[in-house]
C-alpha cells in the first residue's frame, strides 16, 4: 500500500530533527513540553505507518525490514509515553527549584535529537551511518544526564561520556575492520559499508578479519548495552540523571546498541568460516545476569536498584540471542519488548515517588501502598512483572528462554535459572520494604499523570495473557531472520 504525500520513513526522521530545531528556538517550559509531546506522538503515529506501506528495495543508506520495525515502533511508543511523564516530572523539578529555566533551555530539543539519533540508527543500511547515529544518541543523553549540574550528576555524565566514548571507539574500529574484510570482494567505495550488500557476499570475506571485527564490535556496542563488566557508567547515569532519561536509557538506548550487535551477528553468521558469535554472547549474557543479581542485594538507592535490574535483563536478552534458533530468538525479542515497557513504567513510578519523598534512599521510603495507592500498587505490579511472575509478559519470555535452553544445554539452563531466582529474591526483598509496612516520609499528594505507567503495565499484562496471532507470526519471521 502506498500512502500519497506521506513517507513514514522520512517522517520518523524529519519530525524529531525538525522539532528539535523549533524547540531550541522557543522559550518557556510549558509550551516546549506540550510541543515535545506532540512531536513524539506524531513520530509514533508515523512509525505505525511502516506496517502498511509498500517497502521499497533497500537503498545505500536506508533499510526497512521486519527486524527494525520492531525496534522503531517500540522506540517511538516509549519515547511518546516518556515525553508525557517528562512534562509533569520536569515541571515539578522547576517548581521546587531543583532545575532552573536556564538548565532546561535545550532539554526538549535534546530529547528530540536523541529520538532522531536512535531512529536513524534503526533505519540505517550503512554500518558507518549507524555508528554515527549511535554516537549522536549517546552524546545527547550525556548532556541530559548532567542536567542537574550537581557534583554527582556531572561526575556521572563524565563517566558515561568517557566509558561510552571508549566503547564507541572500539565499535568504530570494528566497523573499519568489517570494511577491510569486505574490500577485496566488494571493491572500494560505499558498497563495502552497505549492510544488505555485505550480507549477500559475506561468505567470501576474510574470516579472520571478521572474527577480530566482531570482538571489537561486541566490546564496543556491548558497553552501550550495559553488559558486565562493561557496565560501570550505567548505574551512575540512572541514579544521577533526571528520571525520564533513566526511563529512556533502560527502555530505549540499550536496545539501540543491541540492534547494532544483532545486525553484525547476522553478518558473521553468513560466513561459514568465521567463529560462531553465540558462545561469546551466551557467556557475557550469563555473566551479566549473575553479577547483576548479586549486586541487587547491595543497592540502597532505588534508581540504582533498577539500573542493575536493567543489566540483569539485558544479560538475559543477549543470552537468548546468543543461544539462537527460532524459539530462543523469539523469546529474546519478546523479552526485549516486555523489558522496555516494564522498566520504563517502573521508572515512571519511581520518579514520582522520589519527588514526593524527597529521596531515592530505599530505607526512607515505606508504606507506599498506604500513602499513595496508585503509585504504590503500580510499582508493585511493575516489580512483580520485572521479577518474572505470571501472568505478566516477562514470565512468558523467561519461560521460553529457559525451556529452549533446557532442551539444548541443560547445564546452562541451571545457571540461568539460578540467576533468575537470585534476582527474584533481591527484588522481592526490596519491594516489601518500600511498598508495605509503616509509612515513612512525606505523604503529600502526587501531582502526576499515571496514564503512561498504567498503559505500559496494561500492555505487559495483556501480552502475558494473550499474544495476537499477527504479532506471533511477525516475531517468528524476525526470529528466522536472526538465524
Amino acid at each position: 500500500m502506498t500512502l500519497p504525500f506521506f513517507d513514514p520513513v522520512t517522517a520518523v526522521l524529519l519530525i524529531p530533527i525538525g522539532s528539535a530545531a523549533l524547540l531550541a528556538a522557543l522559550p518557556g517550559y510549558r509550551l516546549t513540553a506540550r510541543l515535545n509531546v506532540l512531536a513524539s506522538l506524531a513520530t509514533f503515529l508515523s512509525a505505525l505507518g511502516l506496517f502498511v506501506i509498500d517497502r521499497s528495495s533497500p537503498g545505500p543508506y536506508v533499510l526497512i525490514d521486519d527486524l527494525n520495525i520492531v525496534f522503531i515502533v517500540l522506540n517511538t511508543f516509549v519515547g511518546f509515553t516518556t515525553s508525557i511523564f517528562s512534562a509533569s516530572y520536569i515541571g515539578h523539578e522547576l517548581e521546587t527549584g531543583r532545575l532552573t529555566p536556564t538548565y532546561l533551555r535545550f532539554y526538549h530539543a535534546m530529547y528530540q535529537i536523541m529520538m532522531f539519533g536512535m531512529n536513524l540508527a534503526f533505519v540505517s543500511n550503512n554500518i558507518g551511518l549507524m555508528w554515527v547515529a549511535v554516537e549522536l544518541a549517546t552524546l545527547t543523553t550525556v548532556l541530559m544526564v548532567g542536567i542537574y549540574r550537581t557534583h554527582a550528576a556531572l561526575e556521572a555524565a563524565w563517566k558515561y561520556f568517557i566509558l561510552g566514548s571508549v566503547g564507541i571507539a572500539l565499535a568504530l574500529f570494528g566497523t573499519i575492520l568489517v570494511y577491510m574484510a569486505a574490500r577485496p570482494v566488494m571493491g572500494e567505495g560505499q558498497d563495502g559499508m552497505v549492510w544488505t550488500l555485505l550480507v549477500e557476499r559475506a561468505a567470501n570475506f576474510d574470516a579472520a578479519l571478521l572474527n577480530v571485527a566482531f570482538v571489537f564490535l561486541f566490546l564496543g556496542y556491548g558497553t552501550k548495552v550495559g553488559l558486565a563488566p562493561l557496565h560501570a557508567w550505567l548505574p551512575d547515569a540512572h541514579a544521577e540523571g533526571p528520571t525520564p532519561i533513566s526511563a529512556v536509557l533502560s527502555g530505549l538506548l540499550l536496545n539501540v546498541a543491541l540492534y547494532a550487535l544483532l545486525r553484525f551477528k547476522i553478518l558473521l553468521a553468513a560466513n561459514p568460516a568465521s567463529i560462531a558469535p553465540g558462545p561469546l554472547m551466551v557467556t557475557m549474557g550469563l555473566v551479566s545476569l549473575i553479577f547483576a543479581a548479586f549486586m541487587l542485594y547491595r543497592r540502597r538507592d532505588i534508581k540504582r536498584l533498577f539500573a542493575y535490574s536493567s543489566i540483569e535483563h539485558m544479560g538475559i536478552i543477549v543470552f537468548a540471542f546468543g543461544m539462537g534458533g527460532p524459539l530462543a530468538n523469539f523469546a529474546g525479542l519478546l523479552h526485549m519488548v516486555m523489558h522496555s515497557l516494564t522498566k520504563s513504567a517502573i521508572f515512571y513510578a519511581v520518579g514520582h515517588i522520589s519527588q514526593i519523598k524527597g529521596t531515592q534512599r530505599i530505607s526512607r521510603i515505606r508504606g507506599l501502598t498506604v500513602t499513595h495507592p496508585a503509585l504504590g500498587w503500580g510499582l508493585v505490579v511493575g516489580v512483580v512483572a520485572i521479577a518474572g511472575l505470571p501472568p505478566l509478559g516477562i514470565f512468558m519470555s523467561e519461560f521460553l528462554v529457559v525451556s529452549s535452553t533446557f532442551a539444548r544445554q541443560p547445564l546452562l539452563a541451571i545457571v540461568l535459572v539460578f540467576g533468575l531466582l537470585l534476582a527474584f529474591g533481591a527484588l522481592t526483598l526490596r519491594l516489601t520494604s518500600v511498598a508495605f509496612g509503616e509509612p515513612r516520609g512525606s505523604t503529600a499528594p502526587a501531582d502526576a499523570s499515571y496514564i503512561p505507567m498504567f498503559a505500559h503495565l496494561a500492555l505487559v499484562l495483556g501480552a502475558g495473557i494473550y499474544l495476537p496471532a499477527p504479532l506471533v507470526v511477525w516475531f517468528q519471521h524476525v526470529a528466522q531472520l536472526l538465524g
